[in-house]
């Protein structure tokens, strides 16, 4: 019996220490607090993406994933991104398209209306 209250003393102390170290006892922390993870390095709002920004880019963890806001953010800047350069390039097409069938006479251009860009593609 004095075995096992020893025992049991020895547990409230050792229980109370680790409870004390952990909570900090005083006006210094044991434990650093916790930074929430955010995302840190988001894309640059400067200038248009590049590869190496998508490589570079950390989503933050969230207990179930990742956190749906900052995926979400993600997404639609590069939706915009890529509508952007998707029109760019579409403008770009319509703007060599007449100049190619002037120069090479209508016999470039397919029976669908879509021009062939590459140079010496023979027919």
């Amino acid at each position: 019996m004095i075995v096992f209250a020893f025992l049991l003393i020895a547990l409230v102390v050792v229980v109370a220490g680790v409870t004390l170290a952990v909570a900090g006892g005083g006006s210094e922390a044991v434990l650093p607090e916790a930074e929430p993870d955010r995302l840190s390095d988001a894309l640059p709002e400067n200038r248009p993406v590049v590869r190496a920004d998508i490589d570079e880019l950390r989503l933050p963890v969230a207990p179930r994933g990742y956190r749906m806001a900052d995926v979400d953010d993600v997404l639609e800047r590069l939706a915009a991104e890529l509508a952007e350069r998707d029109a760019r390039i579409a403008q770009l097409t319509a703007a060599v398209a007449p100049a190619s069938v002037s120069a090479s006479g209508p016999a470039s251009a397919s029976a669908d209306g879509s021009v062939d860009l590459t140079k010496g593609a023979e027919q």
